[in-house]
């Protein structure tokens, strides 16, 4: 995996070779213990690549928490030198591993499951503070990768190809899936454990989990590669003849001539028809609008409703937003955190004037979340959010489960052959040798 990193919420605190000491910064107990529980250093600067070894020798950049504001960490992303070092050794680790047998990386898996069930707790708190999600959602994230191990054991033996019926007498043809190569994942920041490697922190932390388990049953650590870095770094993926796949979330500028699965931007609604029961639809939407602070690529982001229940659905769902708990995203009693970065506020901030300026009512929020203790965060009263190729029926926008596909395919489902490469392997059991399609070939 080779991960990418956005400069939209890393800054790029000095070049390459610049040191940062360890009384530059002072961390907040809440962040110190999280930290220590994943076993990232506190004080000095932390890796960013991993190839099977540890290492970054380019810009630093800074991990800022979205809540407090205050410096996490200071990652040292990859070179330009690293990066091709880290591409070459995914060539070299993808050649052992595709020998072995599917059941056998199950097992791994397997392994990477349990490991990651472990730390589920720590964690889902790691998400809250990097990302900003609340911690229910943050550990929930946790669980989807847990829940997607399980999947993928299961699917390690089910990676079936057809028997296709062959027009040749005492001929079989068999489709057999085969390893594609080295894929690049460059990931989105609102699901950095489950979609895993966007935020540094979070990227690091799972890096490290699964780089355990890999040495242990004696895998080349460079099966699952980690280069954090920005734009560069993820224009170099994406342009390597390498990489044979890219999968990619996040908005639509982006453009490759290659084989890609892309997930980018959109636009969810919830349709509310007359008949519907208000006590399942309003609660739905109020999730779909508010989780994740409204960053969830199936946040609900437009909402019809039918004129003859409107009026009632909007008190309904006004009560709610007016009881939501804002605050910091690891409290219990928490309901909205932080947007991710200071950049996505000024996004929103403009959004809204725009309304304003084409006569839209605000209901609700559109301001600046001014409470004390929270004016460093990157708190906002309002939903916002993108869409994905998924249609609910009496479900809200949000929330989907990994057995289904995503987006159509992207993962779940039979997304698994996206990233396969197939062969026809034709079997003779017969004496003789006969031509498709009747040719004759004979002197």
């Amino acid at each position: 995996m080779l991960s990418r990193n956005a400069i939209a919420f890393i800054r790029h605190a000095r070049g390459a070779g610049a040191s940062v000491s360890a009384s530059s910064r002072s961390l907040s107990t809440r962040a110190s213990s999280i930290l220590n529980a994943l076993d990232i250093p506190l004080t000095s600067e932390i890796p960013g690549v991993y190839d099977g070894q540890w290492g970054g020798s380019g810009d630093i950049l800074e991990s800022l928490c979205p809540t407090t504001g205050e410096v996490l960490a200071h990652v040292k992303s990859a070179s330009p030198r690293e990066l091709h070092e880290a591409l070459e050794k995914s060539k070299e680790a993808h050649l052992f591993l595709r020998k072995l047998p599917a059941p056998r990386r199950g097992e791994v898996l397997r392994q990477i499951r349990e490991a990651l069930a472990a730390r589920r707790n720590v964690l889902g708190e790691l998400v809250a503070l990097e990302m900003g999600k609340i911690k229910t959602e943050g550990i929930g994230e946790v669980q989807e990768f847990v829940d997607i191990c399980d999947y993928a054991v299961g699917l390690s033996r089910m990676m079936n190809g057809r028997v296709v019926a062959s027009e040749r007498p005492g001929h079989t043809i068999l489709e057999v899936p085969n390893p594609l190569g080295v894929v690049g994942v460059l990931t989105a920041f609102n699901f950095p454990v489950a979609v895993y490697g966007c935020t540094p922190l979070c990227a690091i932390a799972v890096t490290k989990i699964i780089a355990g388990v890999l040495e242990r049953n004696g895998i080349p650590g460079a099966v699952s590669t980690l280069v954090t870095g920005g734009k560069d770094v993820g224009e170099a993926v994406v342009e390597s003849a390498d990489v044979q796949l890219v999968s990619f979330t996040g908005s639509e500028a982006l453009s490759r001539f290659g084989k890609t699965i892309l997930e980018l931007g959109g636009n969810n609604a919830s349709i509310i028809m007359p008949d519907a029961d208000l006590s399942m639809a309003v609660p739905a939407v109020f999730f779909g609008a508010v989780g994740t602070a409204g960053q969830r690529c199936t946040t609900t982001r437009r909402l019809y409703l039918h004129r003859d229940i409107a009026p009632h659905f909007l008190d309904a769902l006004l009560k709610l937003y007016a009881s939501v708990r804002v605050g910091d995203p690891l409290a219990e009693s928490t309901l909205l955190g932080p947007l991710h970065t200071r950049a996505a506020v000024g996004i929103y901030s403009n959004a809204v004037q725009r309304l304003q300026v084409n006569g839209a009512q605000i209901l609700t929020g559109g301001q600046r979340y001014d409470q004390e203790g929270l004016r460093q965060g990157n708190f906002w009263i309002g939903p916002e959010g993108s869409d994905t190729g998924i249609v609910n029926v009496n479900v809200g926008t949000s929330g989907a489960e990994i057995g289904a596909a995503f987006g159509g395919n992207k993962s779940g489902g039979d997304a698994w052959k996206q990233y396969v490469r197939w062969s026809a392997c034709t079997i003779n059991f017969s004496d003789t040798a006969p031509l498709a399609q009747g040719v004759e070939f004979s002197t």
